[in-house]
């Protein structure tokens, strides 16, 4: 018989035995074919994970943003994330902006999606991201549109400045879950682009009347709901009286505003430290008010009834998009189409596998 002492190392208890998941690509055409007509669905996904976010059950550093100097319009962002909870995912959304691809017929932004598994940290699938980052961003703009405006009379005039694929998807989503208006108000830069955006509104039947505005004082003027979805690098909306009837402004493109407007106005962020850099809209009111007192909260602090939503201000939402939300999007993407069995697995993706050969 052995005798074993008790200083004699012990054998250590087997690990649970973990493997290497399947790499997996998801195209777009799956991707937009797991998100149609789910406008609903993804809107409560993003509240939840906006409540996740607010209960410290995720990491979302701040994005890094690559930018050159031969192309200074042009910029690459990277957004690391990580949920907890049931989601239990990691990963990355890497997206381009360039905006002279607009002239060539080609889209402004492009991007892709990476998710890695919560026990391994493996990549187990890449995913086309252009139309999960246009979704969450419309989810989140049809969320703070509603449970912003539930004290005050629910807007029936909206205003689209900026009309490319954002604000085709924000109206979708808006339609989607349960929006309609008297009025639709158009207005972009380009006049090419207005009379697009006009007839896409016809196509889907929108139920409204449809102006387009020949300038941003008529179309501020005239919309209780103003969606800013524009290119735009520095703030080129200066006059505060245009926003004296108190709108609810969606500001998705957040460098639109004056800062003075928002030093006015009651404002809501998604997150504090990410929006309050960058040369946003609020970071510039914060440099200029020397502080962050102008900030009334988050939309999680709405949300979670912390705050309360003045209805004798104008109201902005200024959302710098979270991570988490690509993260969110994209794992229910991966659930749907593998739920379907249509995975496009790479074989031997991962090829070195052992330790010693």
């Amino acid at each position: 018989m052995t005798t074993v002492s008790p200083t004699t190392p012990q054998p250590a208890e087997p690990a649970e035995s973990i493997a290497v998941p399947p790499f997996a690509v998801i195209s777009g055409a799956q991707v937009q074919q797991a998100l149609h007509g789910r406008e609903q669905q993804l809107t409560d996904l993003v509240e939840a994970t906006y409540r996740l976010h607010g209960d410290g059950h995720s990491v979302n550093p701040p994005s890094y943003f690559l930018r050159f100097p031969d192309r200074p319009s042009a910029r690459i962002i990277a957004l690391p994330a990580s949920i907890g909870g049931e989601m239990r995912v990691d990963g990355l959304k890497w997206i381009s902006s360039f905006p002279a691809n607009v002239a060539s017929g080609i889209p402004r932004a492009s991007a892709v999606l990476i998710l890695n598994d919560h026990d391994t940290g493996y990549p187990f699938a890449c995913l086309e991201s252009s139309i999960i980052s246009a979704s969450r961003t419309a989810a989140s703009a049809a969320l703070a549109a509603d449970r912003l405006s539930r004290d005050r009379e629910r807007p029936a005039r909206i205003g689209f400045f900026g009309t490319g694929l954002i604000a085709r998807y924000i109206h979708t989503f808006l339609a989607g879950t349960g929006w309609s208006f008297e009025q639709i108000g158009v207005y972009d830069s380009a006049p090419e682009s207005a009379a697009g955006f006009r007839t896409y509104l016809e196509q889907s039947r929108a139920k409204a009347g449809i102006t387009v505005h020949h300038s941003p004082e008529q179309l501020i003027r005239c919309s209780d709901l103003v969606v800013f979805a524009t290119i735009a690098g520095k703030p080129h909306i200066t006059e505060a009286s245009w926003f004296g009837h108190h709108p609810l402004v969606l500001h998705i493109s957040l460098r639109d505003l004056a800062p003075e407007i928002l030093l006015g106005s009651a404002n809501f962020v998604d997150d504090i430290e990410h929006c309050l850099k960058a040369e946003t809209s609020p970071h510039l009111a914060e440099r200029l008010s020397g502080g962050r007192r102008f900030l009334t909260g988050t939309l999680d602090d709405v949300l979670t009834g912390r705050i309360s939503v003045p209805t004798d201000r104008t109201v902005i939402f200024s959302p710098f998009g979270l991570g988490v939300l690509d993260l969110a999007v994209g794992k229910y993407v991966y659930d749907e189409v593998a739920r379907s069995g249509r995975l496009n697995i790479v074989e031997d993706f991962f090829h070195e596998l052992r330790r010693y050969g």
